[in-house]
Parts: C-alpha cells; structure tokens; sequence
C-alpha cells in the first residue's frame, strides 16, 4: 500500500482550516519574534548594567586621594582623642597637687607663726 502522490494531485481542505493554520503560523512567527526580542533585549540591559559596574567599582586618583585623606583624618582624631583624655589625666593630678599646695601653704603659715609664737624669729 504505497501512497502516491503526483503533481497534480488535488487536496481539499475547507477555507476556515487554511485559515486558521495561516493565523496559527502567524502568530507562532510572531511570539517567537517578540520572545527572541526580548531576550536581546534583557541580554543587552544586563551587559550594560555589568560594564556600568566595572566601570563604577575602578577607582580614580581622586578616589585614592580622598581615600587617603580620610585614613589621615581617622589617625589625626585618634592622636586627638588620645591626647584629650591624658589631658583629663592630667587635670586630675593638677587638682590633686593644687590641695597639696594648699595645705603645704597653710603648714607653712602654721609655722611661721609658731615661730613667731617663740619669738626667735630673726
């Protein structure tokens, strides 16, 4: 049971199937199209996005510098703030001798006027 078919044989289909298989061709083409379009299109955004990035994360020699200038800002702030609380260190200890001073000075006078007091004050 072979099938023949020659050039001049003859096929019926009704128009509305003929139809319907060109609007299905149709639109086949079409979402593929539009499907591969978008696809370039995400493909060319995210290309786009990865060398903006690149070329975002290299850094300048004003970048450097400023970098470099905070770093020296960091160490500058924490020599002053180190040289602060010795500072409070030492006003501790200028308080400390000031009463010191002051009772000496008050012993002293508490001498001298015994000394007085005795008369060999000369």
């Amino acid at each position: 049971m072979a099938l023949k078919i020659s050039e001049s044989a003859a096929v019926q289909m009704p128009m509305k199937t003929v139809a319907s298989l060109i609007v299905l061709v149709a639109m086949g083409v079409f979402a593929y199209t539009e499907l591969t379009a978008r696809l370039v299109s995400l493909e060319t955004s995210r290309e786009l996005m990865q060398a903006d990035l690149l070329k975002a994360s290299d850094q300048k020699p004003v970048d450097q510098e400023q970098l470099m200038l905070l770093e020296d800002l960091y160490k500058t702030t924490e020599k002053i703030e180190k040289r602060i609380e010795d500072m409070m260190h030492n006003k501790v200890n200028i308080q400390f001798l000031q009463k010191q001073m002051e009772k000496s000075l008050a012993d002293i006078e508490i001498l001298k006027d015994k000394v007085r007091a005795n008369g060999s004050h000369k």
